[in-house]
Order: C-alpha cells, then structure tokens, then sequence
C-alpha cells in the first residue's frame, strides 16, 4: 500500500491556488507570503488568479484606463486613483480591480492601517477579454451588492464597454449621448468619448475629458470635496 503524502513541515503556509475556497483571512494570508504573485482575487469566496497579461488585449487598453483617469485625478483634489489595489469590500470578496476612483475624505472607502481600501470606492474599471469574462457576472454582482456606485468593463474582444451605475440597488448602463460621449453621474466632469477609446485614439479622449474639466458642474463637485490635511 502506497505511503501517505506527507507536506513538508517547512512550508507553514499553502499557495494560492485557483479554485481555493478560502477566508478572507486565510486569502491575505497565503497571498501574502506569495510576494512574486502580482494579482490573486477572492470573489465569492473563491480565489482567480490571473493569467500573464498580453499587449494589446490589456497592457495597452490598462494604460489609456489609466492615462484618462489620471488626469481626471491630477485636476480633482480630494479624488484618488488606485491601480491595481485591493479593495476589501466583505467577508467573502478581495477584489483586485485593474482601475478604481475614490472620493478619498467623505467617500464610500477609506485606508486601512495597513494600506488597503476597504469599503466600496465610487468607481471600478475592468478590463476584459470578453463577455463570458467573471468581470460582467460574478464581480459584477458582488460591486452590485456592496455599493460600488459606477462600474466600467471594457470588453477588448468584443469591441465594447459597458458603463454601469447604481440606481435602487440595481445596474443600469449609461448610455453616449448623441456624440457617442457618457458623463460620469459620481465624478462631474469625468467624461469618456467611448468609441474614441475603443478605436485607441488616446488623443480625443483626453479632449473630451478636458472639456468636462472646465464645466460649472466640475468646478462645484471641486468646491464640494473635503481635502485631508
């Protein structure tokens, strides 16, 4: 008979694995002691692990994400951006969304001691391979549940994206005017030319986004935010 499979004792932590049923705890835990792991997730309590990201389907539209909405943040005082940083939003869910905008004195989120977002910021972008990504099911339901008041997926396969925002508990999309360009309802001013972005002309989209930076609403939403000292 075939001897037990003994773990070795010096490993006092277990890696991550896809598919692991963990606490959050437990997730911190072993993602932790993993410090070569860049993105490790807990939804619903179970863990994704990301696969190695390519160019052109997520490092390059994770970098328009990012440009667009640090200039948003570089002319909003009192607004933060996060990429790529975990949120913990409940008991069973550590997301790690690729983009976040938060309100950071009065807002829906604050900074742990120990670094990290907890509670649900105002917006979260994805990027997505497509619509059958965990990004427009599971995660959509858990941002859904626990507040997150704007949600965005790209979806790079598809040639889409998707804006949601929160009304009355449930998502709805917000649809482009008739210049194809949607105004963010949490950030004023934060506007996306979306076919623009989908087409990877960076240029019109940061335009657009200027002109909403010079509007009234901007300037009062500039006046409203409470900066930390």
């Amino acid at each position: 008979m075939a001897r037990p499979r003994l773990l070795n004792p010096l490993l006092t932590v277990l890696p991550l694995e896809n598919g692991d049923r963990l606490s959050r705890a437990e997730f911190e835990r072993r993602y932790s002691a993993m410090p070569e792991l860049k993105k490790a997730e807990l939804i619903e309590g179970m863990v994704y692990m990301a696969s190695p990201l390519r160019f052109r389907s997520h490092g390059k539209p994770h970098a328009h994400i990012m440009t667009w909405l640090g200039t948003y943040e570089a002319a909003t005082l009192g607004v933060e951006l996060g990429d790529n940083a975990t949120v913990r939003l409940d008991a069973d869910n550590e997301p790690q969304p690729d983009a976040l905008l938060r309100i950071d004195t009065g807002g829906r989120s604050h900074i742990s001691d120990d670094d990290y977002v907890e509670g649900a910021p105002e917006l979260i972008v994805e990027i997505a391979a497509s619509s059958a990504s965990y990004d427009l099911h599971e995660k959509l339901r858990v941002y859904r549940r626990n507040g997150v008041q704007e949600y965005v997926v790209w979806l790079v396969y598809n040639c889409e994206l998707d804006w949601f925002k929160l009304r009355d508990g449930e998502y709805v999309q917000l649809e482009p005017n008739a210049e194809g360009i949607i105004c963010s309802e949490v950030f004023p001013g934060l506007r996306l030319d979306k076919y623009a972005l989908l087409a990877g002309n960076l240029a019109r989209v940061l335009e657009v986004l200027q002109q909403g930076l010079t509007t009234a609403e901007h300037q009062s939403f500039l006046e409203s935010l409470v900066i930390s000292p």
